[in-house]
Parts: structure tokens; C-alpha cells; sequence
């Protein structure tokens, strides 16, 4: 996947409030929370938020997930779990120990990133909700806490994919999977959000095979229709007990459904056990 400023404006310009800031977390790193990892988080230099400064040839390009054979094999036996397996509901401080942070896995980096807005999108059709609650940065049912991280390619610092961390207790997180592979089946033909920031189309919602990693996993893509462009958002979700892990991306600049590395959920799991 390749993605570029230019892009994200153009994609977005139709687009709900939701959905645009969920797109434009993937081109932006924000600052506020715990990093994890014991370091003050630093912003992202003006060369590797502006890459066009750096490579005239391609203005504008943001970054792409390093390649599936650049990837580690295995997770890293340094990762040790925090014992969320046996559904602990870990609070938020627990979670930001939990999350992935730089280091578990060489190929990203690991920034904050600001939690969503108080109000999101809903959907137009109830059996949709659970697809508009995550691209709200919502889960349900309701977490009990979250935090927010992006994934920056460790070479060159730009955000690739992002991820929020949430508590749900073993019954909550069960049903938020099985609430949302039921909408990945019932919104197959898409659907509409609505909310305070504007309207969002949606025209196709497909479910994705994954390796199982944790508890459970659930992937699919969600295609945002704006103003004709079809713009394929990618969500990987995979379950520990009580606590979800959610990674999305998204393709910017065509069809083609964006990769999210399963090294990346593989070692998610096994920091939270």
C-alpha cells in the first residue's frame, strides 16, 4: 500500500468527520498518552512528515507498511505477556504496557496517538453500528479503557498503520467480535454513516482471512465511496481474554486492499498473555 498527502485530501474532502480523521491518523502523528516504551515521544521531522522534500520524483507520498518479506518470521522472545489472557480487565494504564511498543517488532516504530473525538458517525442500517463504532475509534460494546497507537516503518519514520488497544472484560470483547463479524455479513452490499461532521458512504464491506492470533481474529475491509473514488479501509482485530486489539489502514491511492503484517497482531497476542 502507498499513500499520499494529496491524496488524503482528495479522498477526504466528501468524507464524515469519522472516517477523515481516521484516514488522516494514518498520514499524521499525534502526540498526547503514553508512549510504552519508557521514552518521551517526539514528533515526526518536517523531511519525513513532507517526503516530497526528500524525493522530488514522487511529491507528496506519505508511506507504505515495509514489504511482508521484510517482516520478522516470529515474535520476538523478548515480548512477555502481561497475563490478560485469563480475562483480566486491565486498566489504562495496563493497556499502555500492553501495547505494542518500539522494539517488539523490529520493522515499526511505536508513537502516541490522540484518542477520537467525542462524537462519530452512525450508521443508517442498526445492523451496521459495530462497523461505524470501530471506524470511530469506538468499539462495542463500550470499553472500559483504550489507548491509541501509531505504527511508523522503522527506517523511515513515516505512519503506516494504527492501532487502539481496548478493555472490554472476557463476556464484552466475545460479543464486540461476534456483534462485528455479523455486521461484516449483514453491510456486505455497504451502507451510509451519518453524523455532526457530514455523511460517509460506504459501498462494499468484505470479510479477510488472517492467521489466528490470541483468542480470536476477525479482519475485513471496509471500501468508503467519496465522490466516486473507492477508498479500501483495512481493519485487523484480534481478541486476548478481555482486551482487543484493532489495526487499520488504509489504501489512499487505488483499489488494491492495503496488507497489515501479522507479525504485528502475533506479537500483540502474546504481549497481552
Amino acid at each position: 500500500m502507498r499513500t499520499r498527502t494529496t491524496g488524503t485530501s482528495r479522498r477526504t474532502s466528501a468524507a464524515g468527520a469519522a472516517l477523515a480523521l481516521l484516514v488522516l491518523g494514518l498520514t499524521t502523528a499525534c502526540g498526547g498518552g503514553d508512549s510504552g516504551d519508557g521514552d518521551k515521544p517526539a514528533k515526526p521531522d518536517a523531511a519525513a512528515a513532507t517526503p516530497e522534500a526528500n524525493d522530488p520524483k514522487d511529491p507528496g507520498q506519505v508511506s507504505e507498511p515495509p514489504a511482508l518479506d521484510e517482516q520478522p518470521k516470529t515474535v520476538d522472545p523478548k515480548v512477555k505477556g502481561v497475563g490478560a489472557g485469563g480475562g483480566k480487565e486491565l486498566t489504562e494504564t495496563e493497556l499502555a504496557a500492553a501495547v505494542l511498543a518500539t522494539g517488539d517488532v523490529s520493522t515499526f516504530k511505536v508513537d502516541p496517538m490522540d484518542g477520537p473525538p467525542a462524537q462519530g458517525e452512525n450508521a443508517d442500517d442498526p445492523a451496521c453500528a459495530p462497523l461505524t463504532a470501530m471506524i470511530n475509534g469506538k468499539p462495542e460494546p463500550v470499553a472500559s479503557a483504550a489507548v491509541y497507537r501509531q505504527l511508523l516503518g522503522a527506517k523511515t519514520g513515516r505512519p503506516a498503520i494504527s492501532e487502539f488497544l481496548t478493555t472490554h472484560g472476557t463476556q464484552g470483547a466475545v460479543s464486540l467480535l461476534s456483534r462485528l463479524g455479523d455486521a461484516v455479513k449483514a453491510c456486505e452490499d455497504g451502507f451510509k454513516g451519518s453524523g455532526a461532521g457530514g455523511s460517509s458512504t460506504y459501498s462494499a464491506v468484505k470479510r479477510i482471512d488472517v492467521p489466528k492470533a490470541g483468542d480470536d481474529t476477525l479482519a475485513y475491509q471496509v471500501t468508503g465511496d467519496f465522490e466516486g473514488d473507492p477508498v479500501p479501509l483495512v481493519f485487523h482485530v484480534v481478541r486476548v481474554g478481555g482486551t482487543v486489539a484493532t489495526f487499520y489502514t488504509a489504501n489512499l491511492e487505488g483499489t488494491a486492499t492495503p496488507e497489515i503484517p501479522s507479525i504485528l497482531l502475533a506479537t500483540q497476542a502474546a504481549k497481552l498473555k
